[in-house]
């Protein structure tokens, strides 16, 4: 009997030692073949994809390879799924050159994009790997996977630059400071903490143009605060923007009328300026709800005087300005083509100008100012615009994404822009003062 039990326990652990043991899961993410590319090929091809994508997801990369064999080169999987299993094996090297050479050949696809930000933010380099899911969240703003890592990296990236920026200022390094405050941004572009420690670094040096931006910023993000304000509009008074520091001088006395600076200093300017002299409807412009073209004009006209600074030799026909208040204005920034003239010679300067057409107002000013050899930098990546509510085909898509480049106009949270709704006298001015600062 003992010697019957011995063989069979035996003969249990030979037949344990022959077990398949089922593989590890995958340590990384794997995308889903992308239904449009899937839907090119045909049954079989479709049916060895998702048999070898199975095969990944177990973590069997022996099986999956046998499987992307039977594949053509020119399969779009094809170099995408050797990719996967490069990874898996360890083979991070390889597992880049496979999921480059899909990205090539595949811009569009997101598979090699989500692969090579893995293998990127697994050695360390975050900035590549960030890049990677930008490509896809370009492509899909909704993609999970890309918004998680990429949210993720955002808030570490800009949590360790914000650490660095705070312990060189602490060692008087201010270049340094500066620039992880400025890498910050990058991350985190409404971050109202390096706006605001950046305006500091540059007031101290004397360099408005750059103070003033990341003042004017700080002021439009969350949260505002009566001392943002105070301090932007104390730096245009500084700088000489004396038409810009009434403006805001201005809002200050709308918050607190017993502010006895704003009024010395809102005094002071209007006086330097004749601001008196200028009609009523200009000074309502702030705090209407919708401007008109001929409220435009006017902005455009007082703010970039110093530019604009004569009518060219040849203006156009306009037959319907005459009676409006704006007249001066409308004619200048007709002459320069910042606003159209319609094909009847009217102007329509009553006109509601919607938030899409203002963007197409910046865009001609920005055009003009650089021609007289003004230098303006785009504050954002144009290729890093997206824009849920605008597509690529629309009248107004080149515009809109311009001025978000340079950070002209904003997108709401849910990135969409809402060009057909009307243009507020504040945010008007707020536009018009951002690309003034630009070029002081």
């Amino acid at each position: 009997m003992v010697k019957k039990l011995s063989i069979l326990g035996l003969l249990a652990m030979g037949l344990a030692a022959c077990a398949i043991v089922a593989p590890p899961p995958p340590s990384l993410y794997i995308e889903s073949p992308t239904p449009a590319y899937s839907a090119q090929l045909s049954l079989d091809d479709r049916l060895t994809v998702e048999q070898a994508w199975d095969y990944l997801r177990q973590g069997r990369t022996d099986k999956a390879e046998k499987a992307l064999l039977r594949l053509d080169p020119a399969n779009p999987f094809y170099y995408a799924g050797f990719g996967y299993a490069a990874y898996l094996n360890g083979n991070l090297s390889i597992a880049e050159q496979y999921f480059l050479r899909s990205a090539q050949e595949f811009p569009d696809m997101p598979i090699p994009h989500l692969g090579l930000g893995q293998i990127y933010r697994k050695v360390g380099q975050t900035d590549s790997a960030y890049n990677e899911y930008l490509e896809v969240l370009k492509r899909n703003p909704e993609n999970p996977w890309a918004k998680k890592e990429s949210e993720a990296i955002r808030l570490e990236k800009t949590e360790t630059l914000m650490g660095e920026a705070r312990d060189f200022a602490s060692l008087g390094d201010t270049a340094k400071s500066q620039e992880s405050y400025l890498k910050a941004l990058e991350y985190t572009p409404k971050l109202q903490e390096a706006h605001l420690a950046l305006a500091r670094i540059y007031l101290k040096e004397k360099n408005f143009q750059s103070a003033l931006f990341h003042l004017k910023t700080a002021d439009g993000n969350e949260p505002k605060t009566e001392a943002i304000l105070q301090d932007y509009a104390d730096a245009l008074f500084q700088a000489g923007q004396l038409s810009r520091s009434l403006d805001t001088y201005q809002r200050l006395l709308d918050i607190d009328p017993q502010n006895k600076l704003a009024q010395e200093r809102a005094e002071a300017i209007k006086n330097r300026l004749g601001v008196v002299d200028l009609p009523s409807q200009y000074n309502n412009i702030p705090s209407l709800e919708a401007v008109t073209k001929e409220d435009v004009s006017a902005l455009i006209g007082v703010k970039f005087k110093d530019v604009l600074d004569e009518t060219p030799a040849k203006s156009p026909v306009i037959v319907d300005i005459t009676t409006s208040w704006a007249f001066q204005h409308i004619v200048r920034v007709a002459s320069y083509e910042i606003m159209e003239v319609f094909s009847n010679r009217t102007f329509q300067p009553r006109k509601t100008v919607t938030r899409a057409e203002m963007a197409d107002i910046l865009v001609r000013l920005v055009a003009l100012l650089k021609e007289r050899g003004y230098k303006i930098i785009e504050q954002v990546p144009i290729d890093r615009v997206r824009i849920a509510d605008v597509p690529q085909e629309h009248f107004y898509f080149q515009p809109i994404a311009q001025v978000i480049a340079y950070q002209l106009m904003d997108l709401a949270p849910n990135r969409t822009f809402k060009p057909e709704l009307p243009m507020p006298g504040r945010e008007a001015i707020k536009a018009l003062d951002l690309l003034l600062g630009l070029i002081k």
